[in-house]
């Protein structure tokens, strides 16, 4: 499995769009630091790039790498190798270069520009969106034959996490204003890795003092030992679900 893991990792980090996704990452790091006098400014408006291109890039890139290593994979498929190998195999050749690609691109700056809880929480959230979008992809594209069809379901799952979840938030937080929604918030939170990842982020910043009492309850869950247990908990069940499913549904699937 090393030798499969290694030689996908290398066939990935040498492609064209891996290189471009990590220049723009580290452009990007560079034009918002070099803006913004104050750090922990930066580091937001760089975390608005990140929660949208890393799980866009994140999932269409790995759509596609697997409809275009189908003929590679058939080929491996008749060698001695079992079937759940080769699934994470593929897995974690894809996740560890774009991870790479996003450490480099975004990890290295930030930590350079200051060490801080919110920094750290910025890349621990960009590789665990990285992971999971990648498995989201894999699972997409294991259960769908047709390349069209494939990359359109990673599109709707991105456009759903990234856009469409908050607005059915926030229509469920009007239509239920004279509740006490606060603790509900946090369950609303845990459905969507990128809601999840935002508020990890700015619960360390100077913005939380202006996300008003549902931030002052979120500080209090978040930000005690067992609610950043939870919240990695979360992230780990985010992409082991997904990864699970992909490769219980690649080893039975007829090739």
């Amino acid at each position: 499995m090393s030798i499969l893991l290694r030689y996908i990792a290398y066939d990935i980090l040498r492609n064209r769009m891996i290189i471009a996704y990590t220049l723009f990452l580290l452009l990007m790091s560079a034009t918002m630091f070099s803006i913004e006098s104050n750090p922990g400014k930066g580091l937001l408006n760089l975390l608005n790039i990140v929660l949208i291109v890393v799980p866009l890039v994140s999932i269409i890139f790995s759509t596609i790498h697997y409809y275009n290593s189908y003929e590679f994979i058939e080929l491996l498929l008749a060698q001695p190798i079992p079937r759940k190998r080769l699934a994470f195999g593929q897995f974690l050749g894809v996740g560890i270069a774009l991870s790479l690609a996003f450490l480099i691109g975004v990890g290295i700056p930030v930590l350079l520009t200051g060490f801080s809880a919110a920094a750290l929480s910025l890349v621990l959230t960009g590789v665990f969106l990285t992971l999971i979008f990648v498995a989201l992809a894999m699972l997409a594209a294991v259960r769908t034959r047709d390349k069209a069809r494939g990359i359109g379901v990673a599109l709707l799952l991105w456009f759903y996490f990234a856009l469409l979840y908050n607005g059915f938030v926030l229509f469920l937080l009007f239509a239920f204003s004279e509740y006490p929604l606060e603790k509900a918030v946090i369950a609303f939170v845990s459905f969507n890795p990128i809601d999840l990842g935002r508020i990890l982020v700015m619960l360390h910043t100077d913005a939380s003092a202006l996300m008003g009492f549902t931030g002052a309850v979120m500080q209090q869950f978040f930000g005690s030992g067992a609610g950043v247990a939870y919240a990695i908990g979360i992230m780990l069940l985010w992409f082991v679900l997904p990864l699970w499913g992909s490769v219980r549904s690649f080893s039975r699937k007829d090739f």
